[in-house]
């Protein structure tokens, strides 16, 4: 038989409230230590502001804010990659940056196609 968690031994109703308060304290850590987060966040605070704000479809709102959304869940994932490189051990090894390069190219990737989905809908609604 194989070890299991005891994180895993919640079932129901309790694993469901448990996951989300897990969540929560996930986003207020990643608010207080990780930089980017805060920026990326800043972002999507702003541009949520102004995809509502814009003259486009509901559907390219939408879009414009889940692109932006999906920076933030990409940030999230590598600053988990991240730590748990660190928490292996913090002295230089080819596979761990590997790793935390690997995760920094996932937010450069979903970066760029936030850019590229901004930039679509806004040339097509004002040109």
């Amino acid at each position: 038989m194989e070890p299991v968690s005891e994180f895993k031994s919640k079932s129901g109703a309790k694993r469901i409230l448990s996951a989300f308060f897990y969540s929560v304290d996930g986003l207020k850590s990643a608010w207080r230590h990780e930089h980017a987060f805060r920026q990326e966040l800043m972002l999507f605070v702003a541009g949520a502001v102004v995809a509502l704000a814009l003259p486009v479809s509901p559907f390219q709102k939408l879009a414009l804010m889940g692109v932006l959304a999906l920076v933030l869940i990409v940030e999230l994932i590598n600053s988990a990659i991240e730590a748990v490189v660190d928490r292996i051990s913090l002295e230089r090894h080819p596979l761990s940056k590997n790793a935390k390069d690997f995760g920094s190219a996932a937010v450069l990737l979903s970066c760029l196609l936030a850019g590229a989905t901004w930039l679509v809908v806004l040339f097509n609604r004002f040109y």
